[in-house]
């Protein structure tokens, strides 16, 4: 039996690959789609059975092609950019896609692992797994919801169907990902390039880089799929996040130290890196700031309840690992 992923070279994908590689785990098809081919060097250093074009695999899908191959499904591949503005193109990459794979394994009882994200809460402030907590800002989001309250509509009795809301993701083999990358990746590369990192000045109510978000390492997100991969028998939408909102000041300091680690450099305070000039804040880009999450904070309630027990790193922890398995130029 196969086990599928798709968006399989994207970013969490190819995470979730290797990870399957680790545990011995070959038989893997990859599909995804590399018209910007930049991200296949994500899946260099990982073990395929066989890839296939997103279109190619729907095609397969509808004649048959994988009737009893397949073990399970983790559909990773959507569009994840959050200012797409092609509402058309969102919905047939995010939803109907979607809908498409989930049929398919419903029909045959293969566990369903997907990715929804955070971007269905919109401006929150209250980020659990509730219909009235779900107020998307942008056509992403509503994509993303749309699907979600799909899945809703076949709960319970529907065989093993999980979908994980992402809070905000970073780590590596994200590089590909350019402007839609982390902000610690960002951050990581403006400070080795410039010696500065700077951060959005203030709004909603937050001083100047103190905007908070669910910041949650790539490593955790791997974590939490394995988990609902070897219990198939649960099925429901959860978050994941850390639980603990942190605010982007910290990440900028949490990366500008790991750096200077690196460097054999003593860390400093946020305070005497604002001194320096080394951190500043720049306005808003124009029409942003109303479309823009000030604060998230994934509810744990539902994952804990489900069984995943396992601690998840704090923004210092996970941005320590991912500065260092950074390449240097």
């Amino acid at each position: 039996m196969y086990t599928v992923v798709t968006g399989a070279a994207g970013f969490i994908g190819s995470n979730l690959v290797k990870a399957l590689n680790q545990r011995g785990i070959t038989r893997i098809i990859a599909v995804d789609n590399l018209t910007r081919s930049a991200k296949f060097v994500n899946l260099v250093d990982c073990d395929l059975a066989d890839y296939l074009d997103q279109d190619g695999f729907i095609a397969q899908l509808a004649a048959g092609g994988f009737d009893k191959a397949v073990g399970a499904v983790l559909h990773q591949g959507a569009c994840s950019d959050t200012l797409e503005q092609d509402g058309r193109y969102l919905m047939e990459n995010n939803y109907r896609y979607s809908v498409t794979l989930a049929e398919f394994c419903q029909h045959r009882k293969i566990p369903f692992i997907y990715a929804s994200s955070a971007s269905v809460y919109g401006p929150g402030p209250v980020f659990r797994e509730t219909r009235e907590h779900e107020r998307p800002l942008n056509a992403y989001g509503f994509s993303k919801f749309l699907f979600d309250q799909w899945v809703r509509s076949r709960l319970p009795g529907a065989s093993p169907i999980v979908g994980l809301r992402y809070f905000n993701v970073y780590g590596p083999r994200e590089q590909h990902k350019e402007r839609m990358a982390s902000v610690a990746f960002h951050f990581c590369r403006e400070f080795l390039e410039t010696g500065r990192v700077r951060l959005f000045e203030a709004s909603g109510g937050y001083g100047p880089g103190e905007q908070r978000r669910d910041f949650v390492f790539v490593e955790d997100v791997v974590k939490v799929n394995l988990f609902f991969l070897d219990h198939p028998e649960k099925s429901g939408i959860y978050n994941v996040g850390t639980g603990r909102a942190q605010t982007f000041n910290e990440v900028a300091v949490a990366v500008v130290n790991a750096c200077r680690r690196a460097q054999g450099q003593q860390p400093q305070t946020l305070e005497a890196l604002r001194q320096q000039g080394i951190v500043e804040y720049i306005p808003f880009p124009e029409g942003l700031k109303e479309r823009y999450q000030s604060f998230t904070e994934a509810d744990l309630g539902c994952l804990r309840g489900a069984g995943y027990a396992d601690d998840f790193l704090t923004v210092e922890q996970g941005v320590s690992r991912y500065v260092a398995a950074m390449p240097r130029a």
